[in-house]
């Protein structure tokens, strides 16, 4: 995810958005809790005529896998439980 604090942003102004929206849309974290998203405007205008973003040429399994881990639990962790289910 493209993120930029609040203070980056005091600190940086318009130069730390516009560095950043050549990565897509700016997500701002104010005291670690999201805050604001700033979209390019040509984002902004295809989401208020209700059309989804141009394809960026991946698969969903490719975004997918690009995506950041969330999660807390192990990958041996989620295996016990699952057999722990199937041999119940």
């Amino acid at each position: 995810m493209n993120t930029l604090t609040a203070a980056e942003l005091k600190r940086r102004g318009m130069a730390a958005i516009e560095d950043g929206l050549r990565h897509g849309p700016v997500h701002i974290v104010k005291r670690n809790r999201p805050a604001a998203v700033v979209l390019s405007e040509d984002d902004y205008q295809r989401l208020a005529r209700g059309k989804v973003a141009a394809s960026s040429g991946l698969t969903a399994m490719q975004w997918l896998l690009s995506q950041r881990a969330v999660g807390k639990r192990s990958k041996a962790s989620i295996d016990a439980d699952l057999k722990a289910e199937r041999d119940w």
